[in-house]
Parts: structure tokens; C-alpha cells; sequence
């Protein structure tokens, strides 16, 4: 396991922040980054935390705080889950061809439904997070959420998940990380919601809410393998979003 080389290769596919390449880019520096992905994203965390602090003291509404949020997330990604979100959710609406299919991921622009796929996660988020940061504590559980939502390319990546294609971003992390790992993984962001929950009195929402995101990130994989034969990285990207709306919207209930 290169720590360092997945580090370099998670922040840098991960983030917008500048760091050097990794030395080498192989299968076990891939598993490597998708296991770290959530600490890797620590600073789009603090972005997020930052942003909803600032929003709160200058006394903007919540939901203006909340797509300020999205906003600093999507420049400090370069928007790269939202492409993946849209490009997935055409690719699954395209054709009944999983050539065709693969063929509209890769290539097509944005269509029918994949902006509709984006309008009604985005608005899922901002809902969740308008909730949460109604709340005193809601700015630093925002940040929280932002790394725990990325446990979503952990288990997206987990060995035994096929590659829908062999070329592309997707060939070389998919299926990368293994299992102990991934379970590893998934433990201690479940630990941290319930810590951070248990701070802020909603313990068991969040918690819930990482058990949830579980599910859906699963649900997700099994219709693109059925659908596709396997994911690309247009998946994983569709699996962050998806997971951040999730952990929005049981904070927001808590």
C-alpha cells in the first residue's frame, strides 16, 4: 500500500487543490485513494464548514447559506461529481443498447435526464442543508457530511464490482479497494456520525443516515451492473451527490 501516492492521487482527483503527482497511478494506489477518499476531502469539509459559518453570521437565510454551500462544493471539486450525476443518469435513460448507453456516458451532452437528475439532487441537498443550518451546530455538521459522503467511492470501488468498460477513470479504481478495507472504512465514518450526532443531540439520525446512504450507493451499483455490466466513473461521481443529499436530509430531520 503507497499511502502517499494515494493520498496525492485522492486529493488531486478529488479536489481542486494542487499537489504533486502521484509516482505511480496502479490498482493498489487507486484502492489506496478511494479508501481515503473521505479525509482527502477534508478540504471541501472546511470549505463547506466555512462557507455556512460566514452565511450564518451575516444573517443570510438558510437556503441561500445552503447553495452557497453547493456552490464552494461544486468549484472545489471542479464540479466533477455533478458531471458524473448527469452523464449516469443519461447513460441509464438512453437506450435499452448497453453499447449505446456507455456510448452517451462517454460522449453525449447533458440531456433530459440527466439535468433533470441534477435539479432534483441539487435541490435535495439544498433542502437537507437549509434544514441543518437552521440549527447553531449546523455549519460544523456540514463539514462533516461533506467527508462522510465520500465513504460512497470506498464502497463503490469495493473489490468484486466490475468495470463497465476497460479504458477511462473508472477502469482503474473500480473494484480497487478491498473488502476489509472497505468495511474498515465504513465503520469509522458511521462512528464519526454517531460521535457528531451524539454532540449535537441527533445520534441516531445520522447514523441512520450513513446506514441509508449505504443502501442507496448499493442500489445504485447493482442497476448499472444489471444495467451496464459494471460501473464507469461517471457512477461514482452520481454516488457522492446522491450520498450528501442522503446525510443532508436525516440531519435535517434529526
Amino acid at each position: 500500500m503507497n499511502l502517499r501516492d494515494g493520498w496525492l492521487l485522492a486529493t488531486g482527483t478529488l479536489t481542486a487543490v494542487r499537489v504533486p503527482p502521484p509516482r505511480t497511478v496502479d490498482r493498489s494506489v487507486a484502492g489506496t485513494a478511494m479508501a481515503l477518499a473521505p479525509v482527502a476531502a477534508l478540504p471541501l469539509g472546511l470549505a463547506a464548514a466555512a462557507v455556512a459559518l460566514v452565511g450564518d453570521l451575516i444573517g443570510l437565510p438558510a437556503h441561500a447559506t445552503a447553495y452557497l454551500v453547493l456552490l464552494a462544493l461544486a468549484l472545489g471539486s471542479r464540479a466533477f461529481h455533478w458531471d458524473g450525476l448527469a452523464d449516469t443518469a443519461d447513460g441509464l435513460t438512453a437506450s435499452y443498447s448497453r453499447e449505446r448507453s456507455l456510448e452517451v456516458m462517454r460522449t453525449g451532452p447533458v440531456g433530459p435526464a440527466g439535468a433533470v437528475a441534477v435539479v432534483l439532487v441539487a435541490g435535495l441537498q439544498a433542502a437537507g442543508l437549509a434544514g441543518l443550518l437552521r440549527a447553531d451546530h449546523g455549519w460544523w455538521v456540514a463539514g462533516v457530511l461533506v467527508c462522510a459522503s465520500r465513504a460512497s467511492l470506498t464502497v463503490a470501488c469495493v473489490r468484486g464490482v466490475p468495470a463497465a468498460r476497460p479504458d477511462g477513470l473508472g477502469a482503474t479504481h473500480v473494484g480497487s479497494v478491498p473488502v476489509v478495507a472497505t468495511v474498515g472504512v465504513l465503520a469509522c465514518v458511521l462512528v464519526a456520525l454517531g460521535f457528531t450526532g451524539y454532540a449535537v443531540g441527533s445520534a441516531p439520525a445520522l447514523i441512520a443516515g450513513g446506514v441509508v446512504m449505504v443502501a442507496a450507493v448499493l442500489a445504485l451499483l447493482l442497476r448499472c451492473v444489471r444495467r451496464l455490466g459494471g460501473i464507469t466513473g461517471d457512477v461514482l461521481g452520481a454516488a457522492v451527490e446522491l450520498s450528501l443529499a442522503v446525510l443532508a436530509l436525516a440531519a435535517a430531520a434529526a
